[in-house]
């Protein structure tokens, strides 16, 4: 195992180096042991020859004759003998929609074909859309090793030679694997579906033999990620399935085909992420072994391949998804992803007959209606978290914060009305996953938004989401009182504690600042993942955790959520935590958060200490026209709407806002994986000795231009004890315990 002790972040690794269990070292070295006999080719290196797969197919049975036949030196005969009984079989064990389509079934999808066939013939030409970026250009022949955005080309060497996660030797990484994930095949294969085309297909089986031929088994960065491995079983699976009755799959096609999936497959079975990344990789990787297992029983480690990934795949849904729904990464993107693997394994299991516990599909309903509760008033779902832009598997064209199709075939599965009422419809996703059936399934639900109210807790997940109603002009904020990422490594996660976003009449207004990409050469992904990014207080302008690795912090601080209620017509939530605090120090930051009325919000934000501090109260716009107008009024203007927001204290406050700064870095926001782009960032500040309480009102505006109201502080000492807005008076002291208090219910099962 190789340990560096040594350099920017030592101290991390050599603590978490004293918390290995003896279970996780043994592991760890075998995985090094592996990884050398890869290298040397000790293992693996059989799989690369000619008709290597006749040897692991199975010994009984039909199989086993074809097995013989190949023996024999019969190969083109054992070939097709074997494609023949996958077009027989397959239907059988895999999804409905993609064994029974029929273009007709398309009909009621309104201008789907035509967006399929288009993006199809931009795929022909050499142009991809991936993550965030569009049109981009690998050359050709395909450069299956290059990173078109940073013009750098990975080595063609054993992967595990390859810093992966260095931009300086590869750029990055997700760039090239995105293109190896080979999901475009699969829409070659729908638009071959939809037309009967045989173009289509043969332009997919080209491309495959093109990156069979120029990937050998374990060379080249395509090979470093054992989750890219099993993504690409994914996607060969779905293309075999709808290409298994052109004239473009021949037999040898075939065979190269299952043999590339049994080297994936053994591949990923050999490095499983079982310490290097045990979250959504390790359950990617479960279930492109429990599809290879399904899929190609005639192999012979099938049978393992299925029962491995099915037992992961159970054990991990229940481990890294909370009771209350939310997925332990802390990122919504990721959740979107997992809540895409629960289902896939689900639907793939009773297709099959395959036992699978009744928590499973608990913890699945689970994560579908955390989803919904974070649905915005326009449909989408905010960024929260890390978020790469990709898809377990795209049979629509979606920008990730669009999960109506996610939505819809949970509602086909379960029948919920509120999966059905977030779906908004029939989703194409529905038809290639279910068929017929499913979308007349989905029909069949009263859709109507969730039963629970407005206002909803997740207490495991540490969010607490404060809206007007559901339609499509109510307000929304969403708090963030959750720790700082899983909590292995917190790689997904971002320093965001107590942050907010919120929408007013339906347009989001205050938001999440992104991603940017996983590359960090120039401090970029550092930055949208630090605090100063986000819409929280910071403290002497330091993030609440610092990188030391594009996916390492060194350490990990939790806020927890200790307060949600409702006192009359206010509905109160409270977070705090300690991130500041230092030996010498003991600080605290506690955020209130009152929606008065579900007309308005105030934050009362206490920062508890003893010495000096430079205080700074952050909130970060979409790209929108912010200005500050008279009293230290910000007001942001939407495309209908707007939002006027203004802090208070009993010492003075002073306010910039910066819209695409350098210098410091600040106000950009990043909408896509691999962009971003100017937009305004207010900061109220202040500087002395703590403690130091600030007052922020929050008031959405139906017309952009309404007039500010007048607002006054009710003060006792250092403390605003009321706000005075217009003519109501709302208290701001903690809340005690009358009897007009009860609890806001909380998300739990």
């Amino acid at each position: 195992m190789d340990v560096r002790l040594h350099g920017p972040g030592a101290d991390v690794r050599l603590e978490r180096l004293r918390r290995l269990s003896a279970a996780e070292i043994a592991g760890r070295g075998w995985q090094a042991i592996r990884r050398w006999l890869d290298r040397t080719g000790v293992s693996g290196g059989a799989g690369a020859r000619p008709h290597a797969v006749f040897a692991v197919l199975d010994t009984e049975g039909e199989v086993g004759k074809i097995r013989a036949r190949a023996r024999t030196g019969d190969l083109d005969g054992a070939a097709r003998a074997l494609r023949d009984r996958f077009r027989d079989h397959a239907p059988r064990r895999f999804f409905a929609g993609a064994s029974g389509f029929e273009p007709a079934q398309a009909d009621p999808l309104t201008g789907y074909r035509e967006q399929v066939l288009a993006a199809a013939e931009t795929v022909e030409a050499g142009r991809f859309d991936l993550l965030g970026y569009s049109g981009l250009s690998f050359g050709d022949p395909l450069d299956w090793h290059l990173d078109p955005v940073s013009g750098r080309r990975a080595p063609l060497v054993h992967w595990s030679r390859i810093g992966f996660l260095d931009p300086r030797e590869v750029g990055d990484s997700k760039v090239a694997w995105e293109l190896s994930r080979h999901q475009w095949l699969v829409l070659l294969a729908q638009a071959h579906r939809l037309t009967g085309d045989e173009r289509h297909a043969e332009a997919a089986f080209r491309a495959l033999e093109a990156w069979l031929r120029l990937n050998p088994p374990g060379i080249g960065i395509n090979w470093a990620s054992s989750l890219e491995a099993a993504m690409r079983i994914l996607s060969w699976s779905w293309t075999l399935v709808l290409l298994r009755e052109t004239e473009a799959l021949s037999p040898s096609r075939f065979e190269a085909a299952l043999q590339a999936v049994w080297l994936h497959a053994s591949h990923v079975e050999r490095h499983l992420s079982r310490y290097f990344s045990p979250n959504t990789h390790l359950t990617g990787e479960a279930l492109g072994l429990f599809y290879a297992g399904v899929l190609f029983p005639e192999l012979k480690a099938a049978a393992r391949w299925r029962d491995l990934g099915s037992r992961i795949l159970g054990a991990e849904i229940q481990r890294q998804v909370y009771p209350d729904g939310v997925h332990f990464e802390l990122s919504t993107c990721y959740q979107r992803y997992m809540a895409e693997t629960a289902v896939h394994f689900l639907v793939l299991a009773e297709k099959n007959a395959i036992p699978v516990p009744g928590r499973v599909r608990e913890r699945a309903v689970a994560m579908i209606d955390f989803l919904v509760a974070m649905r915005r008033p326009d449909g989408t779902v905010p960024q929260i978290g890390d978020a790469d832009g990709g898809w377990l598997m795209p049979l629509a064209r979606r920008r990730p914060e669009d999960m109506r199709g996610v939505f819809a075939i949970a509602a086909a599965l379960w029948g919920r009305p509120a999966h059905a009422w977030a779906a908004g419809g029939p989703a194409p996703e529905t038809l290639w996953m279910l068929g017929k059936a499913g979308l007349e399934a989905a029909a069949a639900v009263s859709a109507s938004p969730p039963p629970d109210g407005p206002t909803t807790v997740f207490p495991d997940g540490g969010y607490v989401v404060m809206r007007s109603g559901w339609d499509e002009e109510a307000h929304q904020l969403i708090f963030d009182s959750g720790p700082l990422g899983c909590p292995i490594s917190a790689g997904h996660g971002h320093a965001d504690l107590l942050a907010i976003q919120c929408a007013a009449f339906g347009e989001s207004i205050v938001v999440d600042p992104g991603t940017g990409s996983y590359s960090d050469a120039d401090g970029w992904r550092s930055y949208f993942r630090g605090t100063l990014s986000h819409s929280t207080v910071t403290l002497d302008g330091e993030s609440q955790a610092h990188p030391v690795g594009p996916f390492v912090w060194d350490r990990r601080p939790s806020a927890r959520l200790v307060d949600c209620h409702r006192e009359g017509t206010i509905e109160i939530a409270e977070g705090v935590h300690e991130a500041y605090g230092r030996p010498a120090e003991s600080v605290r930051h506690r955020r209130r958060v009152l929606f008065v009325d579900r007309r308005l919000w105030i934050l009362v934000d206490d920062l508890e200490g003893a010495r000096p501090h430079a205080v700074e109260l952050r909130f970060q716009f979409a790209a929108l026209p912010v200005q500050v107008e008279a009293e230290s009024w910000v007001r942001a203007r939407g495309h209908r709407r707007g939002l006027l927001l203004r802090a208070l204290a009993t010492r003075p406050l002073a306010l910039r806002v910066t819209e695409g700064g350098n210098r410091p870095r600040e106000g950009w926001i990043s909408t896509a994986y691999g962009q971003r782009e100017p937009a305004p960032m207010a900061v109220y500040s202040a500087d002395g000795a703590l403690p130091l309480r600030v007052v922020t009102l929050i008031l959405p505006l139906e017309g952009p231009d309404d007039a500010a109201p007048e607002v006054r502080m009710v003060e006792e000492g250092d403390l605003v004890t009321a706000l005075l807005v217009g003519s109501s008076v709302i208290p701001l002291k903690a809340a005690a315990s009358s009897g007009n208090r009860e609890n806001v219910r909380a998300n739990t099962r």
